[in-house]
């Protein structure tokens, strides 16, 4: 019975920022809405081995990007992919609305992986291990990935002015 109300303390204390991360990681609310239900169903039945862990917030965080990550193995996401349309760059920068909206279209664009190596490291603000632990995969799998996501953010959005879009 403990373990089921530490559970649920952990859940209500973390909920906005787990589902801030799942919004990140899919660009959209209802998907990161459904993601994020997936992994709290089995963080349910691997809780003792969460809570146990060194962070459990780090367990979790990690869940919750292989839960997105394997999403593009299922039957349905394979058959039915959304996705946004970046049309050519504007002719002045961009800022504000405009700037976030384009850049959000731009990461929708890329990997599933490269996406979550940005949202990690730049927006939840970890360092290359974390990011890497979080994945499970090497520091310099990390570097690599975030090296050419951000080429491909580039090539997509050529007019990009930095500082606008830290607030997603």
């Amino acid at each position: 019975m403990r373990d089921e109300q530490d559970f649920v303390e952990y859940v209500q204390a973390r909920m906005p920022s787990l589902r801030r991360l799942a919004y990140r990681l899919c660009g959209d609310w209802s998907a990161a809405d459904d993601l994020l239900q997936e992994c709290l169903v089995a963080l349910y039945r691997h809780w003792r081995k969460a809570s146990a862990a060194d962070s459990t917030d780090a367990y979790v965080r990690s869940m919750l990007v292989h839960a997105y990550l394997a999403e593009r193995e299922r039957f349905w996401t394979r058959r039915v992919r959304p996705s946004a349309d970046v049309t050519g760059p504007p002719a002045t920068p961009l800022t504000g609305t405009e700037h976030r909206i384009d850049l959000l279209a731009a990461l929708a664009k890329l990997s599933r992986g490269q996406r979550a190596v940005l949202v990690l490291r730049y927006w939840e603000d970890l360092d290359v291990a974390q990011t890497a632990a979080a994945l499970g995969c090497s520091p310099g799998t990390v570097k690599s990935q975030t090296s050419y996501a951000i080429a491909a953010l580039r090539r997509l959005l050529p007019n990009y002015v930095p500082g606008g879009a830290d607030t997603l």
